[in-house]
């Protein structure tokens, strides 16, 4: 498909410089935040209560300081936030926990009923993040006014912050507190050194003692995706399929002079024109008929005849994506690539398949590696699977399903349960022997974005490649009679 045009283009006014305006295929970044502000509302409202009771969580305890972020940060602040607030400690408790019991059994964000009492979302330092926490201030004076603003009170500062935090545990006498620390997950390792020892000489071993760590709860809080996201997450791939289809065609390559970082540049230029982020360095690969990886080198001239291969992905509401697409350049005389060539897009998009449909909540990474590997072998199909999470993360929270050097399963990783409402990059690849290419095995390697919605059911954010990208030769230029 090319929808180059639609996706592309600069809209500019010829009236005057000051009103050029510039194509944001997702508005403007205040209408972005405004919509972000009522995810995160729904978020805390509806996801949060669901996670903690899900895993049998009354209190759990945040502490973090600025430019040293708990990696759940992002999935519990506003739009308008970028770092914590010198310290800020938060603080979450279920008030339903004294009344009827924590519940026990699966519960998904979705499902759950509301209950009369709640969870009580406190923050000892920082803002309220919109109205969604109760932001404690300090009771101290404020020596003078901020910028051009006066305020009365101090905020929370140093360890008037460990005071309140104590306070806050006493009064509401938690049967036990939950806290970030993991050898095995990144997301749920979030607390740090320095606010460990900080929080135990405030509590002191009466509270210390009553510690928990629960790698699910971070996991999980992090990876939850709200359906209101998902229409957001499949205009951002249609914006990514956009910007390949153009990068992989004779607008941006011209064979025999375009060399592999000329596209990869074009690609992140793209990106920041159109007003959005990404999270890694593009990447774009070439497989030739008769030449090695090591002959091709890291920057080849493409020519006729090359197999493309691009990962790429942009960031946009604080979501990330993540996709990988395949290209031909086509021969003097060729409409489409050669069976053999799309013999091996055929193989990986059967390959896509297996995966797909082994992925299911309850389900573990490694469980489902094993099956899909043993299907894989069974279709004949010579491939490795390496499929992650994605959501605020690009490589996100949650289970792991292999890594593309490691087809065993992944240990403390690769165990971690899949979940209703997450979302997964499905990365993989298969290599094919192409009889054009004297046998010459090619390898298709593909990634596409999926959602698994809050009843289980898993699809693609958007679709997924079956034909290759053509770059087809130039037009000639027009010519006009004198």
């Amino acid at each position: 498909m090319r929808k180059a045009a639609c996706l592309l283009v600069l809209a500019i006014a010829t009236a005057s410089a000051q009103e050029i305006r510039t194509y944001r295929p997702f508005g403007t970044l205040r209408e972005q935040a405004d919509m972000q502000q009522r995810w995160l509302a729904k978020r805390m409202q509806v996801v949060l209560p669901a996670v903690m009771r899900k895993h049998g969580v009354d209190f759990w305890v945040v502490p973090m300081r600025e430019y040293n972020e708990d990696p759940l940060f992002t999935s519990i602040v506003s739009p308008t936030t970028f770092a914590a607030r010198r310290r800020t400690i938060y603080v979450f408790y279920d008030q339903c926990s004294r009344v009827r019991g924590l519940a026990s059994g699966r519960t998904t964000p979705q499902t759950a009923h509301p209950t009369p009492c709640d969870v009580e979302k406190i923050a000892l330092g920082g803002t309220s993040q919109g109205g969604v926490f109760d932001a404690v201030r300090s009771t101290q004076t404020a020596a003078g006014p901020a910028g051009a603003t006066s305020q009365r009170q101090a905020e929370l500062w140093g360890d008037e912050q460990w005071k309140v935090l104590k306070r806050v545990v006493e009064e509401r006498k938690p049967r036990a507190i939950n806290i970030n620390v993991s050898r095995t997950f990144a997301f749920s390792d979030g607390l740090s050194a320095g606010e460990w020892e900080g929080m135990r000489a405030a509590l002191g071993p009466q509270w210390t003692q009553k510690f928990r760590r629960n790698d699910a709860l971070a996991l999980d809080l992090i990876a939850t995706r709200l359906p209101q996201e998902e229409e957001v997450f499949r205009r951002m791939t249609e914006v990514v399929w956009g910007i390949i289809d153009t990068a992989f065609s004779n607008i941006v390559i011209t064979p025999g002079v375009t060399r592999t970082q000329d596209v990869v540049w074009w690609m992140r230029q793209k990106v920041n024109d159109l007003g959005l982020g990404t999270w890694f360095q593009p990447s774009v690969e070439v497989q030739r008929m008769g030449a090695t990886d090591e002959q091709l080198g890291d920057n080849p001239t493409i020519q006729r005849g090359d197999v493309l291969h691009c990962d790429f992905g942009i960031t946009a509401y604080r979501l990330n994506t993540d996709t990988q697409h395949m290209g031909y350049v086509l021969r003097e005389g060729e409409t489409d690539a050669p069976p053999g060539i799309k013999r091996a897009l055929e193989n990986s998009n059967k390959l896509q398949d297996i995966v797909m449909s082994e992925i299911q909540p309850d389900r573990t990474g490694n469980e489902i590696l094993r099956a899909a590997l043993a299907r894989m072998r069974a279709d004949g199909i010579d491939g490795t699977v390496y499929t992650h999470p994605i959501g605020v993360n690009g490589h996100g929270a949650g289970p792991l399903i292999g890594l593309w050097d490691y087809q065993q399963g992944v240990p403390g990783r690769g165990d971690a349960k899949v979940i209703p409402s997450m979302w997964f990059s499905i990365e993989l690849q298969a290599t094919t022997p192409v009889p054009e290419w004297n046998g010459q095995p090619l390898r298709s390697a593909q990634e596409e974005d999926a959602i698994i919605d809050d009843d289980g059911r898993i699809r693609w954010a958007l679709e997924r490649q079956t034909k290759y990208w053509l770059v087809r030769q130039a037009a000639p230029p027009t010519t006009h009679p004198n």
